[in-house]
C-alpha cells in the first residue's frame, strides 16, 4: 500500500532558519530517504514553496483564480513523502523516523493513496 505522509509545520518558523539551519534539518531527513530508496519503498518527495507563492482554484459555475493559501491555519502543509508500507503500522513507524529527524514540533499526516494515475511505484 502506497501512504503519502504529508509534513505540516509553522511556515514562519521553517522559513525562518538560516541556510545552515535548514540544510541541517533537510540532512537528517535525507539519512531516513536514502534508507527508505535502499528499502524500495520510496515514491515521491517534494517540498513545497511558502504558501505566499501559492494560488487556489476555487470551484464552482464560475471558477475563481485566488492568490494564496485555500485557508488561514497555525500549520501549512511544507511538503510530502510518499511511501510503500506493508501496514499502517509500518507507515506510522516511517513517519515517527522523519519526525525524529526533524527539528521542528509540526506534524505528520499519515494518509493511504488511491492511484490515480499509475507513476513509478505500483500501487
Amino acid at each position: 500500500m502506497l501512504y503519502a505522509i504529508l509534513c505540516y509545520d509553522s511556515e514562519d518558523v521553517v522559513e525562518s532558519w538560516t541556510p545552515d539551519q535548514d540544510a541541517a534539518v533537510i540532512a537528517k531527513l535525507e539519512v531516513v530517504a536514502d534508507k527508505l530508496a535502499r528499502e524500495g519503498r520510496l515514491g515521491p518527495v517534494a517540498r513545497l514553496m511558502p504558501t505566499t507563492t501559492a494560488t487556489t482554484l476555487r470551484k464552482g459555475k464560475e471558477p475563481i483564480v485566488l492568490d494564496g493559501p485555500f485557508a488561514e491555519t497555525k500549520e501549512q502543509l511544507l511538503g510530502f513523502f510518499v511511501v510503500e508500507c506493508a501496514s499502517l503500522a509500518q507507515a506510522i513507524d516511517t513517519a515517527k523516523e522523519l519526525g525524529r529527524a526533524s527539528s521542528t514540533t509540526g506534524s505528520y499526516e499519515i494518509r493511504p493513496l488511491r492511484a490515480l494515475l499509475r507513476g513509478a511505484l505500483r500501487s
